[in-house]
Parts: C-alpha cells; sequence; structure tokens
C-alpha cells in the first residue's frame, strides 16, 4: 500500500549521521562551568553527605582538582568558601582579607592553571554569622545600601587575588553598578561581572547550604531573592544588571525555571548562564544511585536542555562527570 505524505519529518532522524547535520545544539565541554567547595587544611577532603560524589577540598586538592578539570577541557570554576564560624561576623569581614583562604585559593589556582577561568562568589553569607547575603540590622531587617560598600570591598579583593569575572549572588539592588564602578577605580577594568540577576528564592538549595553550612540563622531570604512565580521580574532584574554594566547575567536554579532562562536570553545582549544547583544535582544523582534512571543520559539530556532554553554556560556540579563522558 501507498500513502502519499506531504511530509515525512522522520527523513532526517534515519541515521546517526543525518540526526547530526540536522541538530539544533549541541552541548560541549566548554559550555560547563564547575562550582568548588574550600575548605581550610592540607589533603582534607569532606565528602558532603546530601551530594554524593561532590566534597569540600582543601587548597591543595582544589589545585589538582582544577588540573584536572583544565584537562578535561573544562573552561572555569567558581569557588565556594566554607569557613569555620570564629572566621565569621555581622560584617562579613573576612571576605576581603588578602590573606584568607578564598583569595589564597584564587591566586593558587592561577598559578597553577593561569588558563583556567577563575569566577568568584560576592555574597556576605558564607562570612557572615546571621548567614544572609546583606548586612542585618537589629531588627532583622536586611539594609541593601549597608551592604553594597562590603559586597564591592569583597570584589577589589578578589580582583586583586586574581579573579577573572566576579559573581555577585546576593541580589541587593544597585550592586553590580557599585561593583563595576569599585573594581574600575581600583585598576581593574579588564575583570568581568557575571551577575545573579534572576535568583529566585528556592528549596532547591538544601544541600549547597549544608554544604557551606551558610542557613540564615533567623528569617528567610524571600525579601532580596525573587518570588518563583514572576517571570517578568527576571527580565526587568536582567536588563537593569545589564544597564549597570553586567557582562554575563544568570538564572538559578535552572530545571524549574527554563522558561525564565528562555525569556532572559530572548532579551539579553549579553551571554545568559544557568545554575543547574544543588538541589538539582542531588535529586538526579540519588535516582542514578538508586537505579531508577539511566544517570549518564538524564544528566547530559537535563544540561542539553538548559542550551536549548537560552543558556550559553552552564554551572553544573556534573560537570566533571559530563566532560569524562563528552570526551568518549
Amino acid at each position: 500500500m501507498t500513502i502519499t505524505l506531504t511530509s515525512r519529518p522522520r527523513r532526517n532522524r534515519v541515521s546517526d549521521s543525518i540526526r547530526s547535520l540536522v541538530r539544533e545544539n549541541n552541548l560541549q565541554v566548554t559550555d560547563l562551568i564547575m562550582p568548588l567547595f574550600i575548605i581550610e587544611g592540607t589533603n582534607i577532603q569532606q565528602p558532603v553527605a546530601s551530594m554524593p560524589g561532590i566534597s569540600r577540598l582543601s587548597l591543595d586538592l582544589i589545585v589538582k582538582e582544577c588540573q584536572t578539570l583544565h584537562q578535561l577541557g573544562v573552561p572555569a570554576v567558581v569557588l565556594f568558601p566554607a569557613l569555620d564560624d570564629t572566621r565569621k561576623d555581622t560584617r562579613a569581614s573576612e571576605s576581603a582579607n588578602a590573606n584568607g583562604l578564598y583569595q589564597r585559593t584564587i591566586t593558587a589556582i592561577k598559578a597553577a592553571v593561569p588558563e583556567m577561568t577563575v569566577m568568584t562568589d560576592v555574597a556576605m553569607d558564607p562570612y557572615s554569622s546571621d548567614g544572609h547575603d546583606g548586612y542585618v540590622l537589629e531588627n532583622g531587617v536586611i539594609d541593601n545600601d549597608i551592604t553594597l560598600p562590603i559586597l564591592a570591598e569583597m570584589s577589589v579583593s578578589q580582583a586583586r587575588a586574581g579573579a577573572d569575572i566576579i559573581a555577585p549572588s546576593d541580589m541587593m539592588d544597585g550592586r553590580v553598578g557599585y561593583i563595576r564602578e569599585a573594581l574600575d577605580d581600583a585598576g581593574f577594568t579588564h575583570v568581568g561581572i557575571l551577575a545573579y540577576s534572576a535568583k529566585f528564592a528556592s528549596a532547591y538549595y538544601g544541600p549547597f547550604r549544608e554544604a557551606l553550612e551558610s542557613a540564615p540563622k533567623h528569617g528567610d531570604k524571600k525579601t532580596y531573592q525573587m518570588d518563583p512565580a514572576n517571570v517578568k521580574e527576571a527580565i526587568r532584574e536582567a536588563l537593569l544588571d545589564i544597564d549597570e554594566g553586567a557582562d554575563m547575567v544568570m538564572v538559578k536554579p535552572g530545571l524549574p525555571y527554563l522558561d525564565v532562562i528562555r525569556a532572559v536570553s530572548e532579551v539579553s545582549e549579553v551571554p545568559v548562564a544557568v545554575y543547574n544547583v544543588s538541589g538539582e544535582y542531588a535529586m538526579v544523582k540519588a535516582a542514578g544511585l538508586k537505579g531508577w534512571i539511566d544517570y549518564k543520559n538524564v544528566v547530559l539530556e537535563t544540561l542539553l536542555g538548559f542550551k536549548r532554553a537560552g543558556a550559553s554556560m552552564i554551572l553544573s556540579y556534573s560537570t566533571k562527570e559530563a566532560a569524562e563522558w563528552l570526551n568518549e
């Protein structure tokens, strides 16, 4: 029996070679950025219980990990410090310590692997005794404008240590412009800014906060992180950050916010990053360890989904594994 069809889309799916020719999006190792957790000490590796396969690493092991990632073709890492409570205070003073763990780690990575792009997190919470991204007043209010100079000093300190890209994750109003001016005034006009522009008040951050022991001591982060219900607000935040000088903008988390990635990418004149966050990683990893899913292919499909949604780069705890698979 002969059936006449005006179109047969399956012809473009007949073989691997044809499918590769018509593929609209591709995932590459160079799309990926690896988040790393830093701790004090030497030759220390502390597994994060809620993130199987991920550990807090001492500076020497962080450098080795960066060397391995570079050999795999991963172009960038982003650093997060896990500090003892004795290093924390209400003004996050340790964040600007030139001899602090964070600054020493940046310098060590750039000395050992100069080709590796080092992105640095700017927010008060890892250094704050209150566990918030901004300065907390006695009445519990997060004061936006008191926070800005603290973030600027932190940024300049990181740039001085060798950071390539500053990534403010605090969600304070006006911080991108304030940081840009501070960096320029200090002679760091070449240092870029990746703004966490659409960072939502999400339930997916739990494992990350366990890794850094940085959960708020009181209240929540809903007065500065975004309402998960909003898309137009995300667009507004991204455009404001671009206007203030952001070189790249980010949507965080990733999987529940693919629509936001698409919306932001359609209006952004700068590259859009997405953070495939700790809770997303933990869910997929747990299901993989249980044998409930094809772990490798689910991870790669997830990362490709971010590219399809409009992301130019992906921060993911699966970066090392994905790089190994993509290099096979």
